[in-house]
């Protein structure tokens, strides 16, 4: 008979190298360890009439095992995890105590029956289930008179037996579906078994177990929803399945996530006309997470109806992988050059695929979508979130087994959680942590909270980096830090050098929240969840354009009189590359001129007084900043280029009879939250206007 082989649990191992490598570092990290759990133990017999019986026992955090046999005998001491303890019992039922040991000397014991029969098991009652939420796997509970364990041959070819006690299912997935010939022995010490075969059909679960991934964070701006539980809709959809199909379409929640099922699917249009048709002219990516058991080739068409004529064009996507979520992402360019002509009138979106008519499939995160126009900014002041679990260390990102601090944890340290990390938009980092934090013994505190100590207090300067595209942020200075101060890319202070730079891991879950992590080395990561300090709103933080309305572009010889040229109703028409021109404030005081492909470009550019190509530095390729005095009433852009309404009015007069400043003041008062006034004097008493709106 094969013995069920137990793994030694990773973590275990990693804690071995830790404590290792700490000696002389405080014992939070060990004292914190929970006792052992699932506690368990595989209990088998000789099949000999002598009654020697082998107990293996297993635990999650152990390191060794005590085992009373329950018969009044000497008790196994330091039974190693992974280990076994041989012991000869006499004919009778038992009950045995298991006690699992862990680093930290807590302990956890459970009570296992040792049943002891000279008698061949009798009565066999065997079950065999499919998995509820497993596919293909099969669980077997075994019940007989006499009987200590059971081994289950599931069938499969290559596959080993599997061993029980009959206390808990013995289970096993199988690599395909189909139908396996199981069979299950009953052992008692007596020579003879009993067993038990059944011919079993072995089925796939025909859909999803878990939720689509995720989308990331995007600005409202930067996305167009149609369907998610992590964007708000943008999109008004009259029908996700059109009167053509035949397909059955269903809503369900998968682990709590809207998502829409399509059973027998054949060409299924999703319908959004008229004044809920799709602009996705400025977008760049359609998004689409798919899953199926059975699609051989899956299509996405979308259909512009707003011209003359409709324009549609489709993508084709074959030997995607069956049985797991797969997120598609087409550029729009492909749709383009698959023959639309036009993306500012989406009215329809078709799903079709082969085999036509029965290929069942499951979508969520429907949306469009674009490179951020303003990039997530880590400028501010950021804490600790003040909840369980913010703050946490174990072996793998999102895994926090080792150490979490519990909301009994988050109150005892309220000196440490009001640590303040702020980020300058000048790229200089601060640690503020106030009159007190929580210092440890590595420190010369005692785990308590106590005054700052240097260098880890804030007095050194320190700069930052932050690195959008590979998700990191670079701390420059010596004793600057997010988290714990001990925590860095070399290891854990005190064991290692005090670093001069430390790069975390960052990823943004919405604007005002962060998780960060550190590996330390040795498969250990320190965990944060970081939240922003609310910062003074300002007014001006979005995306802006120019009204498209006849006097919203104007000059004259006052505010207010646009009596020397005002673009009418046909000059807004004719100027529709102009009025689509963004001017965006950032929240980190960043400024940029998006222009898209093309914008008005004017004679002394070099162009025809027609639509064409920004020209530089005019283009927003500069990089730009700008500052904003509510009470003063103006508004300062920063940066060669950098402008709002017109490339050529600026304070020293109209170009190119002036120099290419590189800043410019305008005037700026609010009609209203989203609609602003904004002039600036050219001199000789001539002020540009521009009326512009927020998108």
């Amino acid at each position: 008979m094969k013995i069920l082989k137990f793994i030694l649990c990773v973590f275990l191992l990693v804690f071995s190298v830790v404590s290792c490598e700490k000696d002389d570092d405080n014992t939070d990290f060990v004292d914190a360890i929970e006792a052992p759990t699932n506690v368990s133990a595989l209990v088998t017999v000789t099949q000999d009439n002598t009654g020697l019986v082998t107990i293996t026992p297993l635990a999650e955090g152990a390191t060794s095992f005590n085992i009373d046999f329950g018969d009044g005998t000497t008790v196994a001491t330091a039974v190693n995890q992974g280990g076994s303890a041989e012991h000869v019992y006499e004919e009778g039922t038992y009950q045995a105590t298991i006690e699992a040991f862990g680093l930290n000397s807590q302990s956890t014991s459970i009570t296992k029956e040792v049943i002891v029969s000279f008698q061949a098991p009798e009565n066999l009652v065997v079950t065999i289930e499919n998995d509820a939420a497993v596919s293909r796997k099969v669980n077997v509970t075994a019940e007989a008179d006499f009987a200590l364990s059971y081994e289950v041959d599931f069938g499969q070819a290559g596959s080993e037996p599997v061993e029980g006690n009959g206390d808990e299912p013995i289970s096993f997935i199988y690599d395909t579906a189909g139908t396996y010939t199981i069979t299950v022995t009953a052992f008692s010490a007596a020579i003879e078994t009993a067993t038990y075969s059944e011919d079993f059909l072995v089925t796939e679960i025909l859909q999803p177990l878990a939720a689509a991934p995720t989308p990331p964070f995007r600005e409202g701006s930067d996305v167009i929803s149609m369907f998610s539980n992590t964007y708000e809709l943008d999109v008004n959809v009259s029908s996700w399945r059109s009167d053509w199909s035949t397909s059955t379409l269903t809503d369900l929640q998968i682990a709590g996530n809207d998502t829409k099922f399509y059973a027998d699917a054949d060409f299924v249009g999703v319908e959004f006309y008229g004044e809920d048709a799709v602009d996705a002219s400025q977008m760049e990516i359609f998004h689409l997470d798919f899953w199926s058991v059975n699609a051989t080739t899956f299509r996405v068409k979308l259909v512009d109806l707003g011209g003359e004529e409709a324009t549609e064009a489709e993508i084709v996507f074959e030997d995607l992988p069956q049985n797991e979520w797969v997120s598609l992402e087409i550029p729009m360019s492909d749709f383009i050059d698959s023959g639309m002509t036009s993306t500012n009138s989406i009215q329809q979106l078709i799903f079709s695929g082969l085999p036509t008519g029965t290929f069942d499939f499951f979508i969520d995160n429907v949306y469009f979508y674009r490179a951020p126009s303003t990039a997530p900014s880590i400028a501010g002041t950021w804490r600790m979130a003040p909840e369980a679990g913010a703050l946490g260390v174990g072996p793998a990102v999102g895994d926090i087994s080792y150490f979490s601090c519990d909301a009994d944890c988050v109150a005892l340290r309220a000196c440490y959680y009001d640590d303040l990390y702020v980020f300058g938009a000048d790229g200089s980092f601060t640690n503020d942590l106030g009159a007190e934090s929580w210092i440890e013994g590595w420190q010369g505190g005692g785990d308590a909270c106590g005054t700052p100590v240097a260098p880890h207090d804030g007095s050194n300067p320190a700069t930052y980096t932050f690195d959008e595209g590979a998700g990191t942020v670079t701390l420059n200075g010596i004793g600057a830090y997010i988290g714990l101060a001990k925590a860095n890319n070399q290891g854990e202070l005190p064991n290692v050098d005090v670093p001069s730079s430390i790069t975390y891991n960052v990823s943004f879950v919405d604007a005002n929240t962060i998780n960060v992590n550190v590996d330390v080395g040795g498969g250990v990561f320190w965990q944060y969840k970081l939240i922003r300090e609310a910062a003074p709103t300002n007014p001006l933080t979005g995306t802006w354009q120019m009204a498209p309305e006849a006097g919203a572009l104007g000059v004259g010889p006052a505010i207010g009189d646009v009596s020397y040229f005002s673009c009418d109703a046909d000059c807004v028409v004719l100027r529709d590359c102009y009025y689509d021109d963004q001017y965006i404030f950032g929240a980190d005081g960043s400024f940029t001129n998006n222009l898209g492909a093309e914008s008005w470009i004017e004679g002394w550019q070099g162009g025809g007084d027609a639509c064409g190509t920004p020209v530089a530095p005019h283009d927003g390729s500069n990089p730009a900043t700008y500052t904003y005095d509510e009470t003063a009433g103006t508004v300062t852009l920063n940066g060669t280029g950098a402008y709002i309404g017109l490339a050529k009015a600026n304070n020293q007069g109209e170009l190119p009879n002036v120099e290419v400043p590189s800043s410019i003041i305008y005037n700026i008062s609010f009609v209203n939250e989203n609609t602003i006034n904004v002039n600036v004097d050219v001199g000789g008493g001539v002020f540009w206007q521009y009326k512009l709106i927020r998108i």
